[in-house]
């Protein structure tokens, strides 16, 4: 007999042996991956807890722990719980670089990959590695790729419900002119999408203005826009940004209706004093719940938060993370029942993942065609200082049939 063929016998009758014991495990493993031990699941969390955007990390790792936290009091994935591993990366590549490196063998996927330049840097890798990841953006270019789980609508598709909303109102009409201040980049050209695919599908004009990170002072923008005679200012811009645009508005004494990103708002402009003029002209479309929504999930998220942390308010951020949470959960748990928690496992259960409910904190979450949103869906919010969590729901999830017209149209 070939030594293949002893090796063969030898696995088969030690296979026999296995399949005779009493354990669970043993008789019917689950197959494991990087980050996966007989009492635990590790994810990993990558993202900027010391540089710009440190206020909205802390609250969306917050929604993480949440629910996590539930989730293991109810006996975790497969009999392990499930943890968190994290880096900080300051919101520089070079960090995130090393720390992804440090990180990746020791998770089974990235449940947060915070900044799109960060995201790009280790993109190469991941598409070695099969790490199933959510960026910390809603991006639609990053659709493309089977290994990056995007929860909720993309940046286009926001601006096309808003802006809906806004012709629902008679506040936009045919022959109109929507001004847009745009990011270059993933985001804001994103952004840009869904006001051109608007403007042409209603005989609108749209008069753009392209500005980067460092734009600071937006005179410039704002005068020729107004001399446009937009009847619609949207940003899509960071939230110190978006502060000072709107703040420029209201010095040229412009009143024009402001849509504006989710990722451009942070809850402290409520304490600034442009606060009034948000209340007044700005409508924010959220691909996720705001804090003081009425969804079915959200008093169970609120009251598990207020117990954690008793008397803080959480915000969109925390919302985000305790909906993300949500959605890999439910994936490796799908993964669990195939005994599949490999990351080809993982990568097939949620490919196979479909009609995923969040309880209403996002609209029904669908991941299984490549390319398209998993949520088509948006939250119309208006800021409002008094509530918590200072965005306050003016429409409940809501889908434009513009935005179905374009899913048509890229299918």
């Amino acid at each position: 007999m070939s030594i293949r063929h002893l090796s063969l016998s030898a696995a088969l009758l030690l296979g026999t042996l296995t399949a005779c014991g009493s354990d669970d495990r043993t008789t019917d493993p689950v197959r494991t991956g990087p980050g996966v031990s007989a009492a635990s699941i590790s994810l990993g969390v990558l993202t900027d807890m010391t540089g710009p955007f440190k206020g909205s990390s802390v609250f969306r790792i917050r929604g993480y722990e949440l629910y996590l936290e539930q989730l293991n009091k109810r006996g975790g994935v497969c009999g392990r719980r499930v943890e968190l591993k994290q880096k900080d990366h300051a919101y520089d590549v070079q960090k995130a670089l090393d720390g992804y490196f440090e990180l990746e063998p020791q998770v089974l996927g990235f449940i947060d990959v915070l900044g799109q330049p960060m995201t790009a840097a280790i993109e190469p890798d991941l598409m070695q590695t099969r790490a199933l990841t959510v960026p910390g953006s809603w991006a639609a270019d990053l659709l493309g790729n089977p290994h990056m789980m995007i929860v909720g609508t993309t940046y286009d598709l926001d601006i096309i419900n808003g802006l809906d909303h806004y012709k629902r109102k008679s506040v936009l009409n045919a022959g109109d002119t929507i001004g847009h201040i745009h990011l270059r980049g993933s985001f804001g050209d994103n952004a840009l999408e869904g006001s051109r695919f608007a403007a042409g599908n209603w005989g609108m004009k749209i008069v753009e203005q392209a500005v980067t990170e460092t734009t600071a002072n937006f005179t410039e923008q704002i005068s020729a826009l107004k001399a446009a005679n937009a009847k619609v200012l949207v940003l899509s811009l960071t939230p110190p940004q978006t502060a000072a645009a709107v703040g420029i508005a209201a010095q040229l004494g412009w009143t024009a209706p402001i849509l504006v990103n989710a990722v451009g708002y942070d809850p402290a402009i409520m304490q600034s004093p442009v606060a009034p003029v948000f209340a007044k002209q700005v409508l924010i479309p959220s691909p996720v719940a705001p804090w003081n929504g009425n969804a079915e999930g959200m008093n169970e998220l609120r009251d598990g938060y207020q117990a954690r942390w008793p008397g803080e308010p959480g915000t969109l951020n925390t919302v985000h993370g305790y909906t993300v949470a949500m959605a890999f959960v439910s994936v490796l748990e799908k993964a669990c029942g195939k005994k599949d928690l490999t990351r080809d496992g993982v990568l097939r259960a949620f490919h196979d993942t479909n009609g995923l409910s969040t309880k209403g904190l996002t609209g029904q979450l669908k991941f299984s065609l490549v390319g398209r949103p998993s949520s088509t869906q948006s939250y119309m919010t208006r800021p409002d200082a008094a509530v918590p969590g200072t965005l306050k729901v003016v429409e409940d999830l809501y889908e434009s049939e513009l935005v179905k017209l374009k899913g048509t149209r890229a299918r």
